[in-house]
């Protein structure tokens, strides 16, 4: 793709209320750096331009001086407050750009993301405009009711189990967006990005395949498997 302008969304405004710690898990230490390191690291060596770091309340000055600063991040361009939910960040951080082609978005709380997979992805969304970062599931998934009863067992080879970064091109996800907010939608209890392009544009979302590793820290239990991707990777 000849060179467009390439700006990533990393979202670190979580609370991390699962991780059942007072110290928000972006910030949590794997081997002596905060998890939130690692994502900016391998997005600064990408193919992206800019980085916009969406951050929780009270923590700009924090992270600025702690993490952008300390660890000589060049390309992050802004720093700015999160919403009450994920996807409040996300049109906060779209808010922000003046200009770009293309737009990543990441869980600051995947360290593991690799510099393949950003290129790999920035190269796919140049041809479909909508992509998502996934692996093909390696269980069986049942679909249940209220009760818990299954209700369907979907074929496991077309099923796979979405991860971040998340690609678009900046008019089709700021579009997208904007209809959700217009029209009130966000009851429809939104996990994701593509699932904001789907339901307001109905836009077909292409699955770009990421890594096993690609893990997202949200328990105690992850950061004893995030500590051995750790060792392997670095």
């Amino acid at each position: 793709m000849e060179h467009k302008k390439i700006v990533a969304i990393i979202l670190a405004a979580g609370t991390g209320k699962r991780m059942e710690s007072n110290i928000p898990k972006q910030y949590l230490v794997l081997q002596d750096k905060p998890i939130l390191y690692y994502s900016l690291k391998t997005f600064e060596e990408s193919n992206v331009d800019d980085i916009i770091l969406v951050v929780g309340n009270g923590e700009i000055e924090y992270c600025r001086e702690e993490i952008v600063d300390k660890f000589k991040f060049k390309k992050v361009r802004k720093i700015l407050e999160g919403g009450s939910e994920r996807y409040h960040s996300v049109f906060k951080g779209l808010n922000v750009i003046n200009y770009a082609d293309y737009i990543l978005i990441h869980d600051g709380a995947r360290p593991f993301i690799s510099l393949e997979t950003i290129n790999r992805t920035i190269e796919e969304v140049g041809t479909y405009n909508a992509c998502v970062v996934g692996v093909p599931s390696k269980d069986t998934v049942k679909i249940v009711n209220e009760e818990g009863i299954v209700m369907e067992t979907p074929n496991r080879d077309k099923v796979w189990a979405v991860q971040t970064p998340q690609a678009f091109s900046y008019e089709i996800i700021k579009r997208a967006y904007e209809m959700l907010f217009k029209n009130n939608q966000e009851n429809l209890k939104i996990t994701d990005d593509a699932m904001v392009v789907e339901y307001t544009l109905n836009f077909p979302v292409k699955l770009v395949m990421g890594d096993y590793t690609n893990i997202k820290i949200t328990t105690p239990d992850d950061l004893i498997i995030g500590q051995s991707i750790l060792s392997r990777m670095w």
